[in-house]
């Protein structure tokens, strides 16, 4: 499944920006720019978080923010502003992350413990 979808302006959720997402299974794609374009990519295992936004214009206008914190280099934080279907995409690249990371074996484990470190210390 893939999504392509555009940035849109608040005033009636018309796309009438030079912004176009492509989210893949294995991929997001940021295309910017007119006369100067820029393509950004992230690759989908590289997605650690998302987040999705609504303020009450984008409510009204039927759009959503969503924001992705990875640990790409060059975007800790990829935002795809003002686009349809925002809950739907968000899903999908939650599950398409998780799903990735998966099939590339690079799950991150957090250390929820007590936080005592003198444990640690009788194990040596």
């Amino acid at each position: 499944m893939e999504y392509h979808e555009r940035k849109r302006w608040l005033f009636f959720g018309l796309p009438f920006t030079f912004t176009r997402y492509h989210i893949k299974e294995d991929m997001i794609t940021i295309n910017t720019g007119f006369f100067k374009t820029t393509e950004d990519d992230c690759y989908m295992y590289k997605v650690q978080d998302v987040k999705l936004t609504r303020t009450l214009a984008e409510k009204m206008v039927g759009v959503g923010t969503i924001v992705c914190y990875t640990g790409d280099s060059t975007d800790p934080k990829l935002e795809l502003k003002h686009i349809k279907k925002s809950r739907e995409i968000k899903d999908f690249i939650l599950e398409a992350s998780e799903t990735a990371r998966l099939k590339r074996r690079t799950v991150n484990m957090l250390d929820i413990g007590s936080g005592e470190m003198s444990d640690l210390s009788d194990i040596q």
